[in-house]
């Protein structure tokens, strides 16, 4: 019988976020081959061993990894999580230094062992680094990409949709820019269930989503992470299976349409910098980079995020 093609994701972080995701991507049966690296190859081996043990009743999968690099060899995606943890009242941005220097180490190792997978940047603050990767990596456009606002994207979702009485599928809406502070909604061409949201009435007739209401939601979404981080420590379930959807994109050439940190070329005036906008998933990464119409409110909104990634940038002599 020939040998049929398996499939290998690759993480990097046996912390709350990559054991999320390896969890999610467990129960999913997201790849055939999990293989997980930690500077701490006791707590990456421990981690493996667990979800091993969870293997019965999941999806027939190999959980291997430890302490060396060796082990994502020939990965398919590499999903970097890795980095200093955000604490409690601390901007996503304030950890540039540190973790950009992680990642301008970890990345070239990371190519050698595989240099034809698609490698998804996590770790905060995810814009700033997913360019750093980009530059440090040498690879070809769409092959490193950040998870950028796809989780704000979700939790935007959820809360229109809580609001609307409706499941989150329905609801179809999108923040761009940052994944951070000056993130923001795609309100102009946002939909539930086919109906522009600012059309969408109760059941009275009474239309809920006036500007007040969407300054609301768009203020949770984009700020929730901190009272999560507050509460806990940190953001790691939800962000853990927002990456491994985009994982089985990836994998299975689903052309799914997202907003995920790409670095940009000519992009409504931007240009050499990693931001969130929509973008085609699939086999090779991001496939195209799609162009969405933004009134002129969108649009400062999207020059203020680069105008703050760009500063950042500059300061850590990335441009």
């Amino acid at each position: 019988m020939p040998n049929l093609r398996t499939t290998k994701l690759g993480i990097i972080g046996a912390g709350a976020v990559g054991t999320s995701l390896a969890y999610a991507a467990l129960i999913r049966g997201a790849a055939d081959e999990l293989a997980i690296y930690d500077l701490n190859p006791a707590r990456a081996e421990a981690q493996v061993l667990d979800l091993a043990h969870g293997t019965p009743f999941a999806h027939r999968t190999k959980v291997t990894g430890g302490g060396d690099l060796s082990f994502l060899a020939a990965s398919d995606v590499i999903v970097v999580t890795a980095g200093a943890a955000q604490l409690p009242g601390q901007s996503r941005l304030d950890l540039v230094n540190t973790n950009a220097e992680i990642i301008r180490d970890l990345m070239p190792r990371l190519v050698k062992q595989s240099p034809d997978a698609i490698y998804m940047i996590v770790t905060n603050p995810v814009d700033v680094l997913t360019e750093v990767a980009a530059d440090v990596a040498g690879l070809r456009r769409g092959q490193v990409i950040g998870s950028g606002t796809t989780l704000d994207t979700s939790r935007l979702r959820w809360l229109v949709a809580e609001a609307a009485g409706v499941a989150p599928r329905d609801v179809h809406s999108m923040i761009l820019g940052e994944h951070g502070d000056s993130a923001f909604p795609l309100w102009s061409n946002a939909t539930i269930g086919g109906s522009p949201i600012r059309e969408w009435a109760d059941e009275s007739g009474t239309k809920i989503f006036d500007d007040a209401k969407l300054d609301e939601l768009a203020n949770q979404a984009v700020l929730s992470a901190y009272s999560i981080i507050a509460g806990k420590g940190a953001t790691n379930y939800a962000i853990g299976l927002a990456c491994v959807r985009l994982v089985e994109a990836i994998l299975r050439d689903e052309h799914m349409v997202t907003p995920v940190s790409t670095v940009l070329r000519d992009y409504e005036g931007l240009d050499g910098i990693a931001l969130s906008v929509p973008c085609v998933i699939g086999a090779g990464g991001v496939q195209r980079v799609l162009r969405v119409p933004m009134n002129q409110t969108e649009h400062d909104a999207f020059h203020r995020s680069g105008s703050a990634l760009r500063a950042v940038l500059e300061e850590i002599g990335q441009l």
